[in-house]
């Protein structure tokens, strides 16, 4: 017997183009414990699946849609028809996996009897090799930042507030492998200098340490120590943020923020058309592996759920090992 959909709490449009999808949404809020930007995207990619069932069968607004009702035909058409808009193949596979995510829930409980989602194969993608560093640009990217120590919390300005701050930032992101996001999201109390670590809230709000190496130590015991007197003289040390990283006006950092520094310190040491933060998170991945780390302390250290994520990186260390054995094996 199905069970029937309880009425959602917002409307017919803040819900999409059927019930269901509060419902689901409600349910990975609740127990799946995803982020507001992931429900976000369940929830656009499975707005737009379900308007085009409604197109596609000429339903009227008030007709009862049956999610049940699907076809594999009617799925590849809806594939196909946001391919004919000039969406990307990585995002159709990406609503696909949302409208699977939401079809195993209305199967399991019990909303629908079958489905059909099980016969549609995700398109396979090809996987880009990601931008990296050479260990040259990363080693320049570090070695022309200005002094930015206070002296006896003296002569603490803006611009010597945001260089420490800038590098302590490039230093997770390179020395650590954060994601912006986790940057952003660092609180001051996740950081523990004297044991050198961090603990990182990831995608999924999964909890990882990450280890703190020396550089990043360093340049994060300095920034704290500017940022104490910098707010201590600016804002008599009140109203800021409890986040490891914010603005001279004591606020949380924000990504265009970033991305712009980013690019800023990134131009003048790497012809690589992508200066964001991610390319020094891929630096960070590559030359650990090239170095001779473990595909799975590193995985680790990313936060990936799964191996094939970091397999990405293998590729630098196949091409070193390649030329290692083509410069000293006698039969090369």
């Amino acid at each position: 017997m199905k069970k029937p959909l309880s009425k959602p709490s917002s409307s017919r449009s803040a819900s999409g183009a059927h019930p269901c999808i509060g419902e689901f949404l409600s349910f990975l809020e609740t127990s799946a414990n995803v982020s507001p930007k992931t429900l976000t995207a369940y929830r656009t990619d499975l707005i737009q699946y379900f308007t085009f069932l409604r197109e596609h069968w000429e339903l009227g607004q008030d007709d009862p849609l049956d999610p049940g009702r699907a076809a594999p035909v009617d799925v590849r058409l809806f594939m196909g028809s946001l391919l004919d808009r000039g969406i990307q193949p990585r995002s159709i596979a990406r609503k696909l996996a949302s409208v699977k995510s939401c079809y195993r829930y209305l199967l399991e409980s019990g909303t629908i009897g079958q489905s059909a989602l099980s016969l549609v194969m995700t398109p396979r993608l090809s996987r880009n090799v990601p931008e990296f560093l050479s260990e040259g640009e990363a080693a320049r990217l570090f070695e022309h930042f200005p002094e930015t120590r206070s002296v006896g919390g003296k002569d603490v300005n803006a611009p010597g507030f945001e260089a420490s701050r800038d590098l302590a930032v490039l230093e997770l992101l390179y020395g650590c492998g954060l994601r912006l996001s986790e940057v952003i999201g660092l609180d001051t109390v996740d950081i523990d200098l004297q044991n050198g670590f961090l603990k990182i809230t990831g995608k999924g709000r999964k909890q990882r340490i990450v280890p703190l190496g020396k550089p990043a130590t360093d340049a994060l015991r300095n920034y704290f120590e500017v940022r104490r007197n910098f707010f201590r003289i600016s804002l008599d040390g009140s109203g800021v943020s409890s986040r490891a990283f914010v603005t001279t006006r004591g606020r949380q950092l924000y990504p265009m923020l970033v991305q712009r520094m980013t690019k800023r310190y990134l131009s003048p040491v790497t012809e690589s058309e992508r200066k964001n933060p991610h390319i020094l998170r891929h630096s960070f991945a590559t030359h650990l592996l090239n170095a001779g780390a473990d595909l799975k302390s590193v995985s680790e250290m990313l936060g990936h759920s799964s191996l094939s994520t970091t397999e990405l990186y293998t590729h630098v260390t196949f091409s070193r090992l390649r030329e290692v054995y083509r410069k000293s094996h006698p039969r090369a």
